[in-house]
């Protein structure tokens, strides 16, 4: 699994490929949110004993000047013949129509830089170009898709509307930016707030909010293998501002939690300044 993609997904249908989303832009507000990650379980084949970390997620922006992510994801990770430990760190930046995304990624094992993947992909007529800068300068053309912020703004419309599946596709720089994912999206009925939910307290004002259980299955778009076995799920409770939390990331061999545990809420522009 990529962890850019727990930094929550994106897309626009290939029919409104390089256009405006076809529905209102909801008001997704700009925020930093830190989990604490545990192991959920894992599977002997794993080899993984356990797994303790911390996610920090900040999103950044608006419908007038683009969206920015900054992303980190550290983990310790025990087997039975060592520990070690990654950390993954990615700034993403995606402009406001949804053409253009930039992105790099370093990823490191026991503080050491293992690799970096650095460019930009940008919407044409006939699909997707992706500019790679590094680990070495390439270029490479895909079928048309959507960005993260998209795919969030699909998804939060799609449930407003009680559309509880759908299948649509993702490109978000992860691994070694070079396919695009299917996904499909179960999206179950809106649920009232449960005081004695443990992630209460970090939510602090947002505590009350109502929100949806989402179940998202990323499928590679390269496998012609005819097995429709997910690379991974995630699931997660998504609130209407875009705030995504409780998660459960299953990787097939082993899953691990992330639990809420800080929030700060940015302040944002109420509406795009003039031109």
């Amino acid at each position: 699994m990529s962890a850019t993609r727990l930094a929550f997904h994106a897309v626009l249908l290939p029919a409104l490929f390089a256009a405006a989303p076809a529905f209102a832009v909801p008001t997704l507000q700009a925020h930093r949110a830190v989990y604490d990650l545990s192991l959920d379980k894992a599977s002997d084949r794993s080899g993984i004993a356990g797994i303790t970390g911390r996610m920090v997620y900040e999103f950044n922006g608006s419908p007038c000047e683009g969206y920015t992510v900054k992303f980190r994801f550290v983990t310790q990770i025990v087997t039975n013949d060592n520990t070690r430990l990654t950390d993954q760190q990615t700034t993403t930046f995606e402009d406001a129509e949804g053409k253009t995304f930039s992105f790099v990624t370093k990823s490191f094992v026991d503080q050491n830089l293992e690799k970096e993947v650095k460019g930009t992909a940008t919407k044409e007529a006939k699909g997707l170009k992706v500019d790679i800068d590094k680990p070495e300068k390439s270029s490479l053309e895909l079928a048309a898709t959507q960005f993260p912020t998209q795919h969030l703004v699909e998804l939060i419309d799609k449930a407003e509307k009680g559309e509880n599946f759908y299948e649509t596709n993702l490109f978000d720089g992860s691994e070694d930016a070079n396919k695009v994912m299917t996904t499909t999206v179960v999206v179950g009925k809106k649920t009232d707030a449960d005081k004695t939910d443990p992630e209460a307290s970090a939510l602090a004002k947002l505590a009350t909010d109502k929100y949806w259980p989402v179940d998202i299955a990323y499928f590679d778009d390269t496998d012609k293998s005819g097995e429709e076995v997910p690379e991974y799920r995630i699931s997660f409770k998504l609130h209407e501002n875009g705030l995504t939390r409780d998660l459960l990331m299953d990787y097939n061999d082993f899953s691990m939690t992330g639990k809420l545990v800080n929030l700060s809420l940015f302040d944002q522009p109420k509406t795009c300044p003039s031109k």
